[in-house]
């Protein structure tokens, strides 16, 4: 019992440390080749051994967030493009940056016991307690993105407290909740008659779906699934190849 009562701290606080640190990189405060704060700095900010520094940084090398150089420092890692093929990215940005208006509606948020299918996406037993939203994202008042998602309580506790009616899941996840992996699967489906009427479509008309999951530390935190309407929408990436020089 008492191992357990030393342990469980330092547990706490090396994991307090990595995402501290994938936030930063996350949300772009600091971007690739920044210089990460020292061992010795980042034992002073947390108040912490620098055997726990050591391991939080050792493990963020080994998911490829970060480098370390010896005698030099660590560094935030260039992004390698063959971790994803399409990067999670902002639709309400991508949107504003074509000088268009962008218009977000929350159709529900809720919790919800978890299906089968979702119990297996988040790792979850099914009837397990998740959280689920839906909401319409519109370029110049048209639809073009249905999103389905479904959140892990386990990872996000406090998801449904958040004012989703004016800020929408994704931007706030993205924002808040450090992720290491992400998978992307894109497949042509028809939309159901309910969501055709939503995204003011015909029926008939073919759709692309993007159903995205995401990880942090190999425990999933999300799964979505976004209906676009094929002639309002394209999905797409470009990106260096691996081994390719950066400049």
């Amino acid at each position: 019992m008492s191992n357990t009562t030393r342990k469980a701290p330092e547990l706490a606080l090396y994991a307090q440390v990595k995402d501290h640190i994938s936030r930063k990189i996350q949300d772009g405060t600091w971007p690739a080749g920044h210089r990460l704060p020292s061992e010795h700095e980042l034992v002073a900010q947390f108040g912490i051994s620098r055997m726990t520094v050591n391991r939080a940084l050792r493990e963020l090398v080994e998911q490829g967030r970060i480098t370390r150089v010896a005698g030099v420092g660590s560094f935030v890692a260039e992004e390698k493009p063959q971790s994803t093929l399409l990067q999670i990215a902002n639709i309400a940005s991508e949107i504003r940056a074509r000088g268009h208006d962008y218009g977000y509606q929350l159709i529900a948020a809720e919790r919800i016991a978890a299906s089968t299918d979702v119990a297996a996406w988040l790792d979850v037993r099914a009837g397990e307690s998740v959280f689920h939203a839906t909401c319409m994202h519109l370029e110049d008042g048209v639809p073009v993105q249905l999103e389905d998602r479904y959140v892990n309580p386990r990872v996000v506790p406090d998801f449904m407290e958040q004012d989703l009616a004016t800020l929408p899941p994704g931007e706030y996840l993205l924002r808040n909740v450090p992720f290491d992996q992400i998978e992307h699967l894109v497949d042509a489906v028809l939309p159901t008659v309910e969501q055709a009427l939503r995204l003011a479509m015909p029926a008939a008309e073919p759709c692309l779906l993007l159903t995205r999951r995401t990880w942090t530390r190999t425990v999933p935190v999300t799964v979505v699934r976004c209906l676009h309407p094929a002639s309002r929408y394209r999905l797409g990436s470009r990106f260096r190849a691996e081994g390719n020089p950066s400049h």
